[in-house]
């Protein structure tokens, strides 16, 4: 009974905090809701007004990706895959992660949120590579470590498409695991 006690005290804390979040967000605080609120800041994209539009998120407002849509995702660890919606690709991916995961089983494992890299995929580039390689696009496409590689924005600069600010890696910073 001691546990359960204290896992009630615990869940309450939780709940205070999620109602705190979305108050300040405006949308349920689950992770993705939470990694596109992020991102409208860090980058300046303008989020789509309806959580459930297909394909985008949003879009960016500066240069050099100005007016481009983009699909925001937030995964805890970073696993090498991603959700593809082939039928619906908006102009790029971005996406935040967490650690790299170690472990083949996720029992007693934590998932803190906190975003060590970020990643800027060309949706349509990447669904080519996909297609010839062979790999089913959908929920948990595989992606080649290389092309994650190629992606990196934050904290390794390896994308043209775009560099990072000095002010966007100071908010990314923030959110670094501590």
């Amino acid at each position: 009974m001691d546990d359960l006690k204290q896992l009630s005290i615990l869940i309450d804390a939780r709940n205070q905090n999620e109602r705190e979040i979305t108050a300040l967000i405006k949308r349920p605080a689950a992770i993705g809701h939470i990694g596109e609120y992020i991102a409208s800041q860090v980058f300046n994209i303008v989020l789509n007004e309806s959580a459930s539009h297909k394909g985008s998120d949003g879009y960016f407002c500066d240069e050099p990706l100005k007016d481009h849509t983009v699909n925001i995702k937030w995964y805890a660890f970073q696993e090498g895959i991603l959700d593809i919606t082939p039928e619906f690709l908006p102009d790029y991916y971005l996406v935040l992660t967490g650690r790299k995961s170690s472990r083949i089983t996720s029992h007693g494992q934590v998932r803190p949120w906190t975003i060590e890299k970020v990643f800027l995929f060309d949706a349509r580039l990447l669904a080519d590579d996909l297609k010839q390689t062979g790999v089913k696009m959908g929920i948990a496409a595989s992606v080649r470590r290389q092309l994650w590689e190629k992606a990196e924005i934050y904290p390794a600069d390896q994308n043209e498409a775009l560099h990072l600010s000095q002010g966007q890696r100071d908010a990314l910073e923030l959110f670094r695991c501590k």
